[in-house]
Parts: structure tokens; C-alpha cells; sequence
């Protein structure tokens, strides 16, 4: 395969803008057969098995290009037998057209018609035995991905022509030559705004919608103005992960406890005591009632389930570092809980790790500033 015949295949429909698709395709083949050393020689099984033509349509197509001046073709000999043509492209440095290139004359007759396709039924199928037949260089690799490109721009072209209104899905070969020969960049662009195309044509009350072929080929996409991003208006932060754990210390940090209700008996008078065990008590009673918002996040998390935030909220967890579970620093941090009469974290289950702010609890000051910045954001907060 010749890098430099295939693109200038894939510049064809360009020039010649009355090429059907079935007469671009037999030149592709072509392209895809053609070798800088040994020159084009696939058979006509060849070229009809690669484009589903009969036979009878790639003589057409083929004595087509020869008219048109983009190939012509040397008639070769297998002994007594004629075996495949060599066909020639013009993009070749020692191309030169046929005669009747560029002119509507009748093609040759007699002695001369079995080397022109146009008018040999026997081409180069005649008594030519299946091991004679010298196929193209083909370089394997590089057919396979040629195919799957052709298959990803079908599947393109297919998803926007079957809801296309007014087409009831019926795409033309026309409509797809004109896709093809769009540059990648230009199919995914084309693709990517069609339906805001479809969108502003009925802002617009317009009723005709161009066909395909007029949408690709004269580029109606480019002009559609850039669709307006939809930013999300809330997410979710899993329990126990960077998020939600940055929001429940932000909570514990700016929001003064809230008042527990009023003790009665035994508990009034030990939180009256002014000892350790008085103020034990009074810290493990501010625990269970001060963070109320707190311990609805937690009674949610032993369910495994999260709380929904602002999309904002999401830079929190740069504050945050994961601390294993039952280790050296998770001990820390339940001291520090207990000495600031904070409510502690449930049972995290199976997770190795839980975030808290970097640094342990001396880098607590440090979150607190950061935090104290955005701590009207994401009002939305709520266990879920």
C-alpha cells in the first residue's frame, strides 16, 4: 500500500464533485493496491469482493476513471494467457492518460478489447487459473486499521443520519462521500454539534432542515455557536472519603456546639461537679447532642450513605490525607476528639482508610483557616 496514492485517492471527491460513491470506491481499491516498487495489479475478484460491486458495475467504474484521466492500465500476459492488468494512477511520475481521456469516444473493439474493462466481459477473469493471479503487496497491519477507520466513520455517519429529520433514516452515497472526505477533526466537530445544529433551526421556527449532503459539504456546523457548558448543581460525597470527611471537620470547627437538653437527677448533678469526672461528662454530653448535623452525616455513613454538596465543595479534598485505620494516627485523632468533645467516627467497616486534615491534629489551625473561607459554600449539605 502506498501511503501517497491513498491520499490522493481521499482527494478525488474533492475535485470531482460528480463522482459517485461506487467509482470512488474502485479507485480507493486501487490506492489501496498500488505499490511504489511493483506497481497495481489486483484482479477484478479483488476489486469486486473489497467494494460488494458485480462485475459488470467495476468495469463501468474503472472505464469511468479512465475518462476522467485519473487511471489507465497496461494489459499483461501470463504465457498465452492474459493475466492481471497493470493499472496506473495519475499521480504517478510516468503516468500517461489514455487517448480517450477527458473525451466521450467510443472505446476500442476487435483485437484491442480485452485490455480495456469497459468492453471485455472476460477483463481479467479469462482462463486466468486461481494461482496466477498476482495479488497487491498487501502490508496487513495497515489494511486492518484503514478498515476500522472506514467502520468508525460509518458508525458516525449512521448515528446522525437515522434520526436526521426528514431522511426516515435513508442515508445516500452521495451524503457519504462527502462525510468521508471531511478530516477527522471535522467529523467529530460535525457529529459533536449536530444536535444544537437540529436545536437552533427550531429556536430559529425554521421547518426545512437541510439534507445531509448539504450539512457536510457545506459545513452548516461551523457557524453553530458553541453550546453553553451545564455545570452540575450538586454532587455526592461518599462517606468516610476526602469530601465528606473535610466537610464534617469544617462543621466541627466553625459552627459552635449547639445546647444539649436539660439533665435531670444524677446526670445534673454530675455535670454540675467541677472535677475530671464532671467535665468528662459534660464533653460526652456535647458529643452526643452539640454537631447535630454531625451525627446525621455519621448515622448515614453506618448505612453507607453519603451526603450531596456543592460541585465547589470538591477542592476541599486537597486539605485532606487518608489515615489508616487503627493506626498510630488514627489513635491521635480520637484523643482529639475526646479532649475537644467532638462526636467520633462509626464503624468504617471493610475501608483500610479515612481522611483527615494533612498534618494530623497540630495542622488543624491551618485547615481552619482554609476552610473558614468557603464556609458559606455548599448550603446544600445533607446526609442522604
Amino acid at each position: 500500500m502506498s501511503h501517497a496514492a491513498t491520499k490522493w485517492a481521499f482527494d478525488q471527491p474533492e475535485l470531482h464533485r460528480d463522482m459517485k460513491p461506487s467509482e470512488w470506491a474502485v479507485l480507493m481499491v486501487l490506492a489501496d493496491c498500488h505499490n511504489p516498487v511493483n506497481g497495481c495489479f489486483p484482479s477484478q475478484d479483488y476489486i469486486c469482493s473489497k467494494t460488494n460491486l458485480g462485475e459488470r458495475a467495476v468495469r463501468d467504474q474503472l472505464a469511468n476513471l479512465r475518462e476522467r484521466g485519473l487511471i489507465a492500465w497496461d494489459a499483461a500476459r501470463e504465457g498465452q494467457r492474459r493475466g492481471s492488468n497493470r493499472y496506473r494512477l495519475s499521480f504517478e511520475a510516468d503516468f500517461q492518460p489514455a487517448k480517450s481521456a477527458g473525451r466521450e469516444e467510443a472505446a476500442p473493439t476487435g483485437e484491442n478489447a480485452p485490455s480495456q474493462p469497459a468492453e471485455s466481459d472476460a477483463l481479467n477473469r479469462q482462463n486466468l487459473p486461481p494461482n496466477l493471479v498476482r495479488e497487491p503487496v498487501k502490508e496487513p497491519e495497515e489494511r486492518d486499521a484503514r478498515e476500522k477507520d472506514r467502520k468508525k466513520i460509518e458508525a458516525a455517519f449512521m448515528r446522525m443520519v437515522r434520526v436526521w429529520p426528514q431522511q426516515r433514516g435513508l442515508p445516500t452515497d452521495r451524503a457519504f462521500s462527502a462525510f468521508a472526505s471531511l478530516t477527522a477533526e471535522e467529523r467529530a466537530e460535525a457529529e459533536r454539534k449536530f444536535p444544537h445544529w437540529l436545536a437552533l433551526l427550531k429556536a430559529q421556527s425554521k421547518d426545512h432542515v437541510h439534507a445531509p449532503f448539504t450539512y457536510f459539504s457545506q459545513k452548516l456546523w461551523v457557524d453553530v455557536p458553541e453550546p453553553a457548558e451545564e455545570k452540575p448543581t450538586a454532587i455526592v460525597a461518599p462517606p468516610f472519603g476526602p469530601v465528606w470527611s473535610a466537610v464534617r471537620m469544617r462543621a466541627l470547627l466553625t459552627m459552635p456546639p449547639a445546647e444539649a437538653p436539660p439533665a435531670k437527677g444524677f446526670m445534673a448533678a454530675l455535670l454540675a461537679q467541677d472535677d475530671a469526672r464532671g467535665r468528662q461528662a459534660r464533653l460526652t454530653r456535647q458529643a452526643a447532642h452539640g454537631w447535630p448535623q454531625v451525627n446525621r452525616m455519621q448515622e448515614a455513613a453506618e448505612s453507607r450513605r453519603g451526603i450531596t454538596v456543592a460541585p465547589e465543595l470538591e477542592a476541599l479534598a486537597a486539605l485532606m490525607e487518608p489515615v489508616p485505620v487503627n493506626g498510630d494516627l488514627w489513635a491521635l485523632w480520637l484523643a482529639e476528639h475526646e479532649k475537644r468533645g467532638w462526636p467520633w467516627l462509626p464503624d468504617p467497616g471493610q475501608m483500610p482508610v479515612v481522611y483527615f486534615p494533612v498534618g494530623g491534629p497540630d495542622g488543624l489551625e491551618a485547615f481552619e483557616q482554609a476552610v473558614r473561607g468557603n464556609h458559606d459554600a455548599g448550603g446544600r449539605e445533607a446526609a442522604e
